[in-house]
């Protein structure tokens, strides 16, 4: 334990993992909620590339060099992926809300998130099969830093299907609804 980061340590992170999702959803609502959902996605993308190679810093120690000591490049690094995590999902919602048809608001909420937690299981899964190529075990970083690097640069392939989102009408539709009780 090289960084000397215990369970406690790791609580607090999580702690303040969880706060900086709040800021995340904050800085949407009020600062990018009109701008288009491809250019928050596409800039998220490419904003997220520095801060996951930021991880190198910590890998190499040269965030000590810089005077920044691990606990607080820790605390930073992750509490910037909150924010930006938060403000590249909450398109993806508000994207499915305005395709969604009316009625199958609960279907298509409850697909998204099992595409979601596949998609997360799955990456977990591809992760774990680089680390044992690349030898990277508790006690070997040696292939680390590549292994930084692998996992950011794919973090880019969502990219290639951004241009599908141009063939989808973004507008907000006006729904007529019937205000009429039935009995």
């Amino acid at each position: 334990n090289d960084l000397n980061m215990g369970p406690e340590f790791l609580g607090r992170v999580g702690v303040v993992d969880s706060a900086a999702s709040l800021v995340g959803i904050w800085c949407y609502q009020k600062y990018l909620c009109n701008v288009a959902i491809k250019d928050i996605l596409m800039w998220g993308s490419f904003i997220s590339v520095p801060l996951a190679l930021s991880d190198l810093l910590l890998i190499s120690h040269t965030n000590r060099a810089l005077g920044i000591p691990d606990g607080a490049f820790v605390f930073g690094s992750d509490a910037a992926s909150s924010v930006l995590g938060e403000i590249g999902f909450l398109p993806i919602l508000v994207l499915a809300a305005k395709i969604c048809p009316p009625g199958v608001e609960a279907v298509l909420f409850a697909t998204l998130m099992s595409l979601f937690n596949g998609s997360s299981v799955l990456g977990t899964e591809i992760g774990a099969i680089f680390t044992k190529l690349l030898g990277v075990t508790e006690s070997n970083f040696e292939n680390l830093g590549l292994l930084t690097l692998i996992c950011t640069i794919t973090s880019l392939y969502p990219l290639l299907f951004i241009g599908l989102l141009d063939d989808i009408d973004l507008e907000p539709e006006t729904r007529e609804q019937d205000t009429t009780v039935k009995l």
